[in-house]
């Protein structure tokens, strides 16, 4: 139930990213979509959509990489409590 979970946590800002792309790609095509009142609005909200999408996934997986051990020595937490 667990997996289920974080599935669903991890899909909402993947179609979020995905929508963000769809309205960047509208604006260089000129199609304006109903919510906006101008095509850089929409090519604005549609970068924010997805650099945001994109960056929970990125954060997500590097979250979960690190907990394993997973990851680079540079891309790991310093713990300074313990010098």
């Amino acid at each position: 139930m667990i997996r289920i979970i974080a599935l669903l946590i991890l899909l909402i800002p993947g179609f979020l990213a995905g929508y963000g792309i769809k309205l960047m790609r509208d604006m260089f095509f000129g199609i304006l979509q109903p919510p906006f009142h101008s095509l850089f609005l929409q090519f604005s909200m549609g970068l924010v959509l997805f650099l945001g999408g994109l960056g929970f996934v990125a954060g997500f997986i590097l979250h979960r990489d690190r907990k394993r051990n997973k990851v680079q020595q540079r891309f790991q937490k310093n713990n300074l409590d313990s010098k």
